[in-house]
């Protein structure tokens, strides 16, 4: 897995006041969330905040690089914005700006997990959905909160042939993208996971006969 790196222990420490900030690694660098719902990105050593209301106007009068990383070759703009150095200097403006971002971002999260189905997710299909319905993974929020690991766990339990596209596919569904389109870093660590899972699963069996 991908080592944590100082800015993301200056972002975790300035932005504190926000609530307990996770980091992930993510599209070749960090995202940060605050109780899975993620505000900011971290990229090539630069802390990069989501869009909101708040960040608009402060862009307006000072203009902010947009964060942009290449998928399948081909540049992809998010809208996310640069930290620059004048604003790192500016901690209350910092920490009001972040405030906003997260904001905006768990607003955004209350609203999908209330209007899509966990069929309209990517890489889920109709009989997906009633697979993990089946063992109480019922919204969109539910699958967010039990995490792509613990959820395939609880599918194994009523289909013994899932395997690690599902785990991948459940993954990306959280994310909000093709598992194709994972990250190499959590494509390797999932992997890993699915690989000592079943190790555990098979050693587990033998003692039971």
């Amino acid at each position: 897995m991908k080592r944590s790196n100082p800015v993301v222990e200056q972002s975790k420490a300035q932005l504190a006041a926000l609530g307990k900030i996770e980091s992930r690694t993510q599209f070749g660098g960090y995202a940060l969330a605050v109780e899975k719902v993620v505000f900011a990105y971290i990229n090539e050593d630069a802390l990069y905040l989501r869009a909101s209301e708040a960040l608009q106007h402060y862009a307006a009068q000072r203009p902010m690089e947009p964060l942009i990383y290449r998928k399948r070759g081909l540049p992809v703009t998010l809208s996310y914005y640069k930290v620059d150095s004048q604003l790192w200097q500016d901690p209350d403006q910092l920490l009001r700006l972040s405030a906003s971002s997260l904001r905006a971002a768990q607003d955004e999260a209350a609203t999908r997990h209330v209007l899509i189905r966990l069929k309209d997710l990517p890489n889920l299909s109709l009989r997906m959905e009633l697979m993990l319905h089946k063992v109480g993974i019922s919204s969109v929020r539910l699958l967010c909160e039990t995490g792509s690991r613990q959820s395939w766990l609880r599918l194994r339990t009523v289909n013994k042939d899932i395997g690690l596209k599902t785990l991948l596919a459940l993954e990306g569904a959280i994310l909000g993208h093709h598992e194709a389109a994972l990250p190499v870093a959590v494509r390797e660590e999932l992997s890993a996971w699915y690989r000592e899972t079943l190790r555990q699963h098979a050693a587990a069996e033998r003692l039971r006969r």
